[in-house]
């Protein structure tokens, strides 16, 4: 194998690459899973590239042991929300993903949601509550069920889809234990799916739709990481009409909180009238043996490896946008 060219991408031109994995983040474990598949995998197409955990390293070792790219595995706080991506503006080290503004709105899906809306992109309606009080307020304003959840965690980590109004005092105080800011959201009863991007700017482009069919509807963290009982749909079985929506839905997602590199974007489809809702927008999405944007990838041809290898090539910096030379090569 000829390591010093892969998928059109100077392996070598790469140089030293650090996998950011791990962290502190409630998220830490399936971050670890990530950041482990991804290692190999570079290390698979060629790529000099060594594990690295913030939560044990100061990031400053970054610059002075000489990395020149990180690909980002972080999950959560302080991985994908802006924090980790401004450190490494400020060593000047590109990393995969999207830039410190967006990764920091895309975080919070509150502001996303806000965004959203104002742009004109349908997402469910929703209620921001600071107290168990305002949580039942939400409920009987949003309608049965309804889901609670932190605005800014991840991996269905503090959620609770909520049923009654007795309900409402737990479902807060779980949410409120991993973030101050709570979400309350309108439950949207249909098809579950998910929908990876990849690419730069307006040369983005979807990948194919995942169709999530979980027990009993509830795709929890246990369900999503540790068993084998959920049910993944790729290709999708949907209408190609509605593929089609759902793909250039999540596109405009993703241009219109500026992201770039790649990122994987969650709907529902109501099952009354087939609209799609955007839910949130993952800028640093798992890469484990259960992860989905691998599963998208592999069914236009993209094996892991080479996915990894994509993202990677992406690396940039905020400051460098436009400036195609510290790139490597698009994904596309």
């Amino acid at each position: 194998m000829n390591n010093d060219k892969q998928a059109g991408i100077d392996v070598r031109g790469l140089g030293k690459v650090a996998v950011l994995m791990g962290g502190a983040s409630a998220e830490r474990e399936v971050s670890l899973m990530s950041g482990g598949g991804v290692l190999q995998a570079l290390h698979a197409r060629g790529v000099d590239a060594h594990a690295f955990d913030p939560s044990q390293n100061n990031l400053c070792d970054l610059k002075s042991h000489g990395y020149d790219r990180c690909f980002i595995a972080l999950h959560g706080r302080h991985g994908e929300d802006g924090t980790v991506q401004g450190a490494l503006e400020l060593l000047g080290i590109p990393y995969t993903g999207p830039g410190v503004m967006a990764s920091s709105i895309a975080m919070d899906k509150i502001m996303t949601k806000r965004i959203w809306r104002a742009e004109g992109l349908p997402t469910p309606d929703w209620r921001l509550v600071a107290s168990a009080a305002e949580t039942a307020r939400a409920f009987k304003e949003l309608g049965s069920p309804m889901i609670v959840k932190p605005s800014r965690e991840g991996s269905t980590i503090g959620l609770t889809k909520v049923t009654s109004v007795g309900q409402c005092e737990q479902a807060y105080r779980l949410a409120s234990r991993f973030d101050p800011e709570v979400l309350c959201e309108q439950f949207i009863d249909g098809d579950e799916t998910t929908c990876p991007i990849l690419g730069q700017g307006r040369q983005a482009s979807a990948l194919p739709v995942i169709r999530i069919v979980a027990p009993e509807g509830n795709y929890d963290y246990q369900n999503k990481y540790f068993t084998d009982v959920t049910q993944y749909h790729c290709p999708s079985g949907l209408p190609e009409s509605e593929e089609r929506e759902i793909q250039q839905l999540v596109v405009d997602a993703f241009r219109t909180l500026d992201c770039r590199g790649w990122a994987r974007a969650d709907i529902m489809i109501r099952k009354s009238d087939r609209k799609p809702f955007l839910l949130e927008i993952n800028t640093s999405p798992g890469m484990t043996g259960h992860s989905l944007v691998p599963m998208s990838a592999k069914a236009v041809g993209i094996d892991y490896p080479d996915l990894c290898l994509r993202i990677l090539a992406m690396a940039s910096l905020d400051s460098r946008q436009g400036n195609r030379n510290d790139e490597g090569a698009s994904a596309q």
